[in-house]
């Protein structure tokens, strides 16, 4: 069992910055690609980021694209994602996630480990 630990969210103004970090509780993961999801009030949870294993390939949606930055350090089986000039729309509740293999994508359905979900609101 795998187990995720997000940390750094809260709330900021539009134009800010933030830092997610995902701890994970095992190496396990570490062989595994590490994803970043999103879901606002009403919404549907959506991909935001992935990264593969070994941090040599990652994706994003188009949303945020070009404004936020995903990592991991991959003897700390951390993952981190760097959001700047946030936006009102970029508030939701952030989730951390360990795929299945060690390259994933958007689908949902390839991860098998969910953090708890950290808030992050961005004001106007």
């Amino acid at each position: 069992q795998v187990q995720l630990v997000e940390s750094g969210g809260g709330s900021v103004q539009a134009g800010g910055s933030l830092r997610l970090t995902c701890a994970s509780s095992k190496r396990t993961s570490s062989n595994n690609a590490m994803g970043w999801f999103r879901q606002a009030p009403g919404k549907e949870r959506e991909f935001v980021a992935v990264i593969s294993w070994n941090g040599g390939s990652t994706s994003y949606a188009d949303s945020v694209k070009g404004l936020f930055t995903i990592s991991r350090d991959y003897g700390a089986s951390t993952v981190y994602l760097q959001m700047n000039s946030l936006k009102p729309e970029d508030t939701a509740v952030y989730y951390c996630a360990s795929n299945r293999k060690p390259y994933g994508g958007p689908d949902r359905s390839g991860y098998n480990y969910w953090g708890q979900g950290i808030q992050v609101t961005v004001s106007s």
